[in-house]
């Protein structure tokens, strides 16, 4: 088995995101006054969610990429999956934010899910054939 080195790097990557989208929660429940929850606070309910979907996917998209780069899958497509999730990662909370129906909306939180998904899927499908 290969040292998933390049995983490894991206999930290092990665968890500088979630710290950042930890404070920004933080800084939210700060602003707001809010210990627990949302505190029916739209905005703060955003910025859990996002945190939240960032904490759903991003580990078992790293798993699945990580056992591809150790069983040996060449640099270029474990690249290209971890680009593909660190990109739809950060797209993601953008689009959060951004006008209802909107197209930074659908290019933004769509854009960044579909990409999350696609590192989902190609990496789960590589590792059964």
């Amino acid at each position: 088995m290969i040292f998933p080195a390049t995983t490894a790097y991206y999930a290092a990557i990665l968890a500088l995101v979630y710290l950042g989208l930890s404070g920004w929660v933080m800084a939210g429940r700060l602003s707001g006054n809010v210990l627990h929850g949302d505190g029916g606070d739209a905005d703060l309910q955003k910025r859990i969610r996002s945190q939240a979907n960032f904490g759903e996917y991003v580990p078992i998209a790293l798993i699945l990429i990580g056992l591809l780069e150790g069983r040996g899958a060449s640099h270029t497509t474990v690249q290209a999956l971890l680009i593909a999730l660190l990109v739809g990662r950060l797209l993601h909370p953008v689009g959060m934010f951004a006008p209802a129906n909107s197209p930074r909306q659908f290019a933004c939180r769509g854009g960044g899910i579909l990409l999350t998904f696609g590192a989902v899927l190609v990496a789960a499908v590589l590792l059964l054939v």
